[in-house]
């Protein structure tokens, strides 16, 4: 029968391309791929573009979804970056949707367009620029991702993460990240600013974490604990920063989940997470702490409310990416202020640099 010979050449392709200890790993890849080709040749068995070549394909997309980056091959990307520049950031910052610009007030940029980056994915999202920016921000070299990866662009969420490992292995010790999200709090503005202090991972329990698969201890624990998963010094520090700045009525502490995207969220899922203890709610930002707490970062992460999540069957409003990025537009300079704050207060618990 054409199936059974089609598989047999699926199979043995799949064995030679890996080594026979892995092959066990990748079985549900290629029985995946299986019903993929089923699916694909229906009845025609003969296609004549259907070859040995297509079905490789297909096993390296699935495979691509199991395999992490290795240590070595992530210290291949961060090495990339330190021979490129003089620059050894002691800070990582994390630029959302719409928030890119934050990178313009760094002195002496150097820039790397992810592409050219060794590993690297690259961001397909409007308002992600697609690079990684070198810099210093009130004197300390930091090290800026303007734009992220997301799990609805089609990556696994190692993968979405993978570069906060890289800024570790690059030097940084401390991580900020800035998303836009939808407020779900009724008290909270569009405009307004929430200061995570927890999440909720929604994604982790229906099992995808960024931290599935083989653990490597060179970057962390097997099971690391996420109850202090936002530091209360850098909380403390932003604290402060708001007082000096003035903007108190715009800025809240508040619970974040991240949902897969990329489609808005009905009113059914808005009440459940409300229900939940939910204030905002995103498509990224956790795997990336997830991540950074693993390999021992110090992280601070804030929200901008860029629209009002709708739960009222009688609110018709809907939400547009466009408007997400009108309104990061309108809070850019207030935005550049404050993590550039932020980041001058940081320095002084950086005996190194503060000197």
């Amino acid at each position: 029968m054409c199936v059974n010979r089609t598989f047999l050449a699926f199979s043995a392709a799949v064995i030679s391309r890996t080594r026979v200890s892995r092959a066990v790993r990748y079985t549900s890849s290629i029985f995946s791929a299986v019903i993929l080709l089923y699916t694909i040749m229906g009845d025609n068995c003969n296609h004549s573009s259907f070859t040995l070549e297509r079905i490789l394909n297909i096993t390296c997309l699935c495979k691509g979804c199991f395999e992490k980056f290795s240590f070595e091959a992530l210290q291949e990307s961060a090495q990339y970056l330190l021979d490129r520049t003089s620059i050894r950031p002691r800070i990582g910052i994390i630029c959302g949707s719409g928030l890119g610009p934050i990178t313009e007030t760094l002195t002496q940029k150097q820039c790397f367009p992810y592409e050219e980056i060794p590993h690297f994915p690259t961001s397909t999202v409007k308002g992600h620029a697609g690079q990684m920016v070198f810099g210093y921000l009130q004197g300390v070299p930091v090290m800026c991702m303007q734009g992220r990866f997301h799990y609805y662009e089609g990556y696994p969420l190692w993968k979405c993460s993978m570069p906060v490992r890289v800024m570790k292995l690059v030097g940084a010790s401390h991580l900020i990240v800035t998303n836009a999200a939808g407020g779900l709090n009724d008290k909270f503005s569009v405009g307004d600013i929430m200061l995570m202090k927890d999440h909720v991972n929604m994604m982790g329990f229906a099992g995808n974490n960024p931290l599935q698969g083989p653990n490597d201890d060179r970057f962390g624990p097997r099971f690391p604990p996420m109850n202090r998963a936002y530091d209360k010094q850098l909380l403390t520090i932003c604290d402060k920063v708001v007082e000096e700045m003035g903007i108190q009525n715009i800025v809240h502490k508040g619970v974040y989940t991240c949902l897969g995207g990329p489609n808005y969220e009905t009113v059914a899922e808005m009440k459940l997470l409300k229900v939940l203890g939910v204030d905002a709610v995103g498509m990224s930002t956790v795997h990336e702490v997830i991540t950074a707490r693993h390999c021992d970062m110090k992280v601070v992460a804030f929200s901008l409310i860029t629209n009002m999540c709708v739960a009222d069957y009688e609110d018709h409003t809907e939400a547009d990416h466009e408007d997400v990025v009108i309104i990061a537009k309108r809070m850019e300079g207030l935005l550049k202020e404050f993590v550039s704050r932020v980041v001058d207060h940081i320095k002084e618990t950086l005996e190194d640099v503060a000197k």
